[in-house]
C-alpha cells in the first residue's frame, strides 16, 4: 500500500487543531473556576431574590393593565410558542456614572443659560401652538401651508412623540391636554395599509412609555401596553422574527403571516429598549422574550459576517479576578477569550435568520440605532443583561478599525468622520473591506454612543473618538453656508487619522473631480484647476467637500445629540457655544410664520435664504428641539445616570441599585 499523498491543507489543519487543543486544556480550568464561582453567586442571589419587578429600583404589582377584551390581545396565536423567556433575576448592578460632576455655575452662566433655554423652549412652543390649531391629532403639521400629513398610521404622531417633551419642559397644561387626547387614539385601524413597525415602536410605544416614566400616569401606560400588544402581533410568524414593513390590515383580519426575507437591521435589530422597559413597568415577560430572540439571533451572527475583526485581547487570569463585581462581569471576561471583534450588515433575511450575508456595513442609516442601543441596554436593564455589553465591545472595536476616519479640512481641523465599508473580492477572489467616505448627518449619533460606551463599559480611550466624531459634525456645520450640515456629503481622506494632515488645495481639486467623474488624465495642471473650479462653482462646494449628494436639512436630530451627551459627560462648557451657533442657524434658516420646516439646498449662498420644503417631522420638537433644551437645563434634568434615551430621544427610567 503506498503512503498517502501530502495534502498541505490537512497538514495546517492538524497543526490548527493541535494548537487549539492546547489552548483548550489551558482554558479548562479557569473556565471552570469562573463557571463555579458563578453557580455559587447565581444560586444564592437568585434564591433570595423573587422574580423581577422593577421600575427605577422599585417594586411594582405584576399583572397591572391586563386587558383581554382589547382587539390586539383577542385575536387568535398562530404560531404557540413553547415557553417564553423570562425578566432578568436579581437587583440592577451598581454601574459606573456617565454624567460629569459639575460644578457650581456662575451667575452670569446660569443667565446666559437661562436665556438660551428659552429661546429653545419659545421655539417649541410655536411649532406646538400651531400643530395644536392646524394638525391636532393628525401625524404632522405642515409648516409652511398650515396643514396636515398623516405619515405615521394617522396616530397623532407629533402628539404622542412630544408627551415627554411637555412634561420636560414644564408645560403641565399643554401635557394634560395632550395625555387627554392621545389616550383616546385607537390602534384598531390604521390611515396606511403597511405601517413600519421600528417607526411605531420608537414613537408610539417609546413616546407613552416615557411620558409614564416622567409623570407616573397610569393612562398612559395603558395607551403603551395597547401599542404593545398590537406591535406583539407583527411577531405571530413561524420563526418568531418580526415582520418590520407589516400590512396591519390582513394583521388586523387574523391571516397568516411570516417574517420577510429581506429587511434593514435597524428595524429588527432596534426594538429591544422599547419592550423590555414594557415588560418591566408591567411585569409581563412577553416583549422581553420577543426582542430577546432578536438579540440571540443578532449575537449569534455577530462573528459570521464579512466584514473581518481581530481578536480580543486576552486579559490576565489576575485582572479577571480584579475586576470581578459579580457573575455576570466574570462570564463575559471568560466569553472575550475566545471571541473576536465584528459588526452586522445594513440588510438580514429575517425569515432564514441568515443576519450576514449582505457585503455592506455602516453606523449610519440602515444601522444606526442597533449599535445604539447595545450600550443603552446595558443602562436600561442596571446591566442584568451583560450580552449587550459584549456586543458592543466587539462592534466598537471593528468601527474603530475601519469606519472612522480625518478628513482633510483648509483648516487642518484635527475631527473624524464616519464612512460605510463595502466588501468586495479582489483580483484573488479575497474579500478586501473598502471605504466609502459619504458622510452622513445621521451618523452624527455616535459621537454620544461612544461618550457613553466609554463611561458605562469603562472604554476611556474612546472618549478622545467619541469628541473628534462630534467635533467633525461641528465643523461641518460650521463649513456651510447657513451653519446647517447637509443630509450627505464627500470628503477626501487623510492617509491616517492619527497623524498630522496638511491642506493640499490641488489635491482637494483632483478629488472632487473624481467624485465628479471628470477625466483629467490629458490635462496639465493649470487645466485642472481651471476645471475644478467651475464644478466648485456650479455645485457649490465649501472648501474641503468633493461632492454633496443630499443637500436637504430635514431638522436632525443626530448632531445635537452628541453635542448633548458629550457635554454632560465631559462638563466642557465649549460644547455649550457649539449648541448655541447651530440653534441659531438653524432658527433662521428654518423658521416659518408657523412652526419650523425642512429644507431643500443649505448650500445656497448666505444671502439666499433655503427653500422650505413644508415638512416638520414630529422629531424636530420631539428629539431636536429637546436636546437643545436639554443642553441649556439644570444637569439634573433628566440625568443619564437616571435616564436613559431610545433613540427618538425619549428618556426612559434605568433599572437602579
Amino acid at each position: 500500500m503506498s503512503p498517502p499523498e501530502f495534502n498541505s491543507f490537512n497538514f495546517n489543519k492538524s497543526v490548527h487543531e493541535a494548537k487549539m487543543a492546547r489552548i483548550q486544556r489551558r482554558l479548562i480550568f479557569p473556565l471552570a473556576l469562573l463557571l463555579a464561582v458563578g453557580f455559587y453567586y447565581t444560586s444564592s442571589f437568585h434564591s433570595s431574590i423573587p422574580a423581577l419587578r422593577w421600575q427605577h429600583g422599585s417594586a411594582i404589582a405584576p399583572g397591572v393593565l391586563d386587558d383581554p377584551e382589547y382587539f390586539w390581545r383577542k385575536l387568535p396565536t398562530h404560531y404557540q410558542l413553547q415557553s417564553i423567556r423570562p425578566l432578568p433575576g436579581g437587583k440592577p448592578l451598581k454601574l459606573p456614572k456617565i454624567q460629569h460632576q459639575f460644578s457650581q455655575e456662575t451667575s452670569a452662566e446660569k443667565a446666559t443659560r437661562l436665556e438660551r433655554q428659552l429661546a429653545v423652549q419659545e421655539a417649541f412652543g410655536r411649532g406646538w401652538k400651531a400643530y395644536r390649531e392646524h394638525a391636532w391629532l393628525q401625524d404632522e403639521l405642515a409648516p409652511v401651508s398650515g396643514g396636515a400629513k398623516n405619515t405615521f398610521g394617522g396616530w397623532g404622531a407629533t402628539l404622542v412623540d412630544n408627551l415627554d417633551t411637555l412634561w420636560i419642559m414644564n408645560m403641565r397644561s399643554e401635557f394634560e391636554d395632550a395625555v387627554a387626547a392621545g389616550t383616546n387614539i385607537s390602534f384598531e385601524t390604521s390611515s396606511l395599509t403597511e405601517v413600519n413597525v421600528f417607526e411605531t415602536t420608537i414613537r408610539y410605544l417609546g413616546g407613552f412609555l416615557s411620558a409614564y416614566d416622567l409623570s407616573g400616569d397610569q393612562r398612559l401606560l395603558r395607551k403603551a401596553r395597547e401599542v404593545g400588544d398590537m406591535l406583539y402581533v407583527a411577531f405571530d410568524t413561524p420563526n418568531r422574527m418580526p415582520i418590520t414593513r407589516w400590512d396591519v390590515t390582513k394583521a388586523g383580519k387574523g391571516e397568516l403571516q411570516e417574517a420577510s426575507s429581506w429587511a434593514l437591521v435597524a428595524e429588527i435589530g432596534s426594538l429591544c429598549m422599547e419592550f423590555t422597559r414594557l415588560s418591566f413597568v408591567t411585569g409581563d415577560p412577553k416583549w422581553f422574550d420577543a426582542t430577546e430572540r432578536i438579540t440571540e439571533v443578532l449575537k449569534a451572527e455577530q462573528s459570521k459576517t464579512k466584514l473581518p475583526g481581530s481578536t480580543y485581547p486576552p486579559p490576565s487570569l489576575l485582572d479577571v479576578f480584579s475586576n470581578m463585581q459579580n457573575y455576570a462581569t466574570l462570564l463575559l471576561y471568560a466569553i472575550l477569550l475566545l471571541t473576536v471583534d465584528t459588526v452586522w450588515p445594513i440588510s438580514i433575511n429575517p425569515k432564514t435568520k441568515d443576519f450576514h450575508g449582505d457585503n455592506t456595513f455602516s453606523l449610519g442609516a440602515m444601522a444606526d440605532s442597533v449599535f445604539e442601543y447595545l450600550p443603552k441596554m446595558v443602562a436600561l436593564s442596571g446591566g442584568l443583561l451583560p450580552e449587550y455589553g459584549e456586543m458592543y465591545t466587539y462592534a466598537a472595536n471593528t468601527a474603530k478599525k475601519y469606519s472612522f476616519y480625518r478628513p482633510m479640512t483648509p483648516d487642518n481641523a484635527d475631527i473624524l468622520l464616519a464612512a460605510a465599508v463595502h466588501v468586495n473580492k479582489d483580483g484573488a477572489g479575497k474579500e478586501v473591506p473598502m471605504s466609502d467616505f459619504v458622510g452622513q448627518h445621521l451618523v452624527c449619533f455616535v459621537g454620544g454612543m461612544l461618550a457613553i460606551g466609554t463611561k458605562l463599559l469603562q472604554r476611556p480611550d474612546d472618549l478622545d473618538i467619541a469628541r473628534k466624531l462630534t467635533d467633525g459634525c461641528i465643523w461641518t456645520y460650521a463649513s456651510m453656508p447657513h451653519g446647517i450640515m447637509p443630509e450627505t456629503f464627500l470628503m477626501t481622506p487623510c492617509p491616517s487619522k492619527s497623524t498630522t494632515c496638511e491642506w493640499d488645495e490641488y489635491a482637494w481639486k483632483k478629488a472632487l473631480l473624481a467624485s465628479a467623474e471628470e477625466d483629467v488624465t490629458k490635462l496639465t495642471k493649470e487645466q485642472i484647476s481651471a476645471l475644478a473650479d467651475q464644478v466648485i462653482s456650479d455645485k457649490r462646494l465649501p472648501k474641503g467637500f468633493t461632492d454633496v449628494m443630499d443637500r436637504r436639512y430635514i431638522l436632525r436630530p443626530e448632531a445635537i445629540e452628541s453635542v448633548f451627551v458629550l457635554y454632560r459627560v465631559t462638563g466642557d462648557k465649549s460644547l455649550l457655544e457649539s449648541a448655541w451657533t447651530m440653534f441659531q442657524a438653524i432658527q433662521e434658516a428654518s423658521k416659518t410664520n408657523l412652526a419650523n420646516s425642512a429644507l431643500a439646498d443649505i448650500t445656497i449662498a448666505s444671502k439666499d435664504k433655503p427653500h422650505q420644503t413644508d415638512s416638520m417631522e414630529s422629531f424636530w420638537m420631539g428629539e431636536t428641539l429637546k436636546y437643545f433644551y436639554l443642553i441649556f437645563s439644570e444637569p439634573s434634568l433628566i440625568s443619564l445616570d437616571e435616564y436613559v434615551f431610545n433613540t427618538e430621544a425619549h428618556p426612559f427610567k434605568r433599572l437602579l441599585r
